[in-house]
């Protein structure tokens, strides 16, 4: 199963029927159409279930251009979590992988860039996240890959404020619930 969001709602691949059981329901024939984004924009449909044989190989054969990116979820000795606030909502640091760099790496910089974190420390390997965005008036597909990340980091936290971040704050596991309330769904995917 492999899910795609699209602003606050879902396309769900998956060759299994009942992954699809809270889903509109469309069948495949290994391709997706614009048909699929113009569903979600019905009030009334929260999600879209795409059901095919392999969704590795649907997602590898998705009609956008592709860009792929990394970021952490970092965890500090306080057991707080990094948070950086964008476009009025709460997000964690990520961005896109620059030639010759591989994921690891990308996600480490990323970090370091979006918030001023240092030494941090690749604990595991999460799951890939992927959502739909447009720009100029075409549309792509994100292809996030993330980390969990430790760090003993205590100094200041630094937004790039020339990416669009006007806060970067540990927050801590108590306060998670409100960060959730104002943050993107596959945020909540990987916190939950």
């Amino acid at each position: 199963m492999k899910t795609i969001f699209y602003k606050e709602k879902s396309i769900i691949i998956s060759a299994d029927k009942n992954d699809l059981s809270d889903c509109f329901i469309i069948q495949s024939k290994n391709n997706f159409s614009a048909l699929t984004l113009e569903l979600l924009k019905k009030k009334n449909i929260k999600s879209v279930g795409i059901l095919c044989k392999n969704p590795e190989k649907f997602l590898s054969n998705f009609p956008f251009s592709k860009i792929v990116a990394a970021g952490g979820v970092v965890i500090n000795d306080k057991n707080e979590i990094l948070f950086i606030f964008r476009d009025q909502k709460w997000d964690l640091p990520k961005g896109k992988a620059e030639k010759n760099e591989n994921i690891t790496q990308t996600a480490i910089r990323e970090v370091k860039e979006e918030t001023g974190a240092k030494d941090l420390i690749i604990v595991k390997p999460m799951e890939k996240t992927y959502h739909i965005f447009k720009k100029a008036k075409k549309n792509y597909l994100k292809e996030t890959y993330w980390f969990e990340m430790k760090t003993s980091y205590d100094k200041k936290l630094t937004p790039q404020i020339s990416e669009g971040i006007t806060r970067v704050e540990w927050i801590s596991k108590e306060k998670i619930p409100l960060i959730m309330k104002n943050t993107y769904q596959n945020i909540k995917l990987l916190i939950s």
